[in-house]
């Protein structure tokens, strides 16, 4: 947990055989960055060829609701996983109160058309 504006990193691993619960440097497919200052950071964390997926990648004032940053990036991850997006945004809603559903569900598919028209970033 960060204190007093520290950084947070979560490591997400899924696969037919985990060893670990942690990503070794230069193994990471995806990372989702959510600070642009943390970029440079954990970029040592993404193997060669990896998806790099920052706070860059949505504009400025394009989110109806700045602090949807997270699930629009995660609707930009959605596009490379091979998990079904309703699933993702099933999971952001039962996360939220109703009200949050519709500005998440926006940001999710600007995440989404961003990927599918600008390409990985890297």
């Amino acid at each position: 947990m960060s204190q007093r504006g520290g950084s947070v990193t979560s490591d997400v691993r899924f696969g037919r055989k985990v060893l670990s619960p942690m990503v070794p440097a230069g193994e990471a497919d995806f990372l989702v960055v959510l600070e642009p200052s943390e970029v440079e950071v954990t970029r040592p964390l993404l193997r060669p060829n990896g998806v790099l997926l920052a706070p860059n990648l949505i504009p400025d004032g394009a989110l109806p609701n700045k602090r949807s940053l997270n699930v629009a990036l995660l609707g930009a991850l959605s596009q490379y996983l091979d998990l079904p997006a309703d699933a993702l945004l099933d999971a952001v809603r039962a996360a939220l109160p109703e009200r949050l559903h519709r500005v998440n569900e926006q940001a999710f598919a600007l995440g989404q058309k961003l990927v599918a028209r600008q390409g990985t970033i890297r």
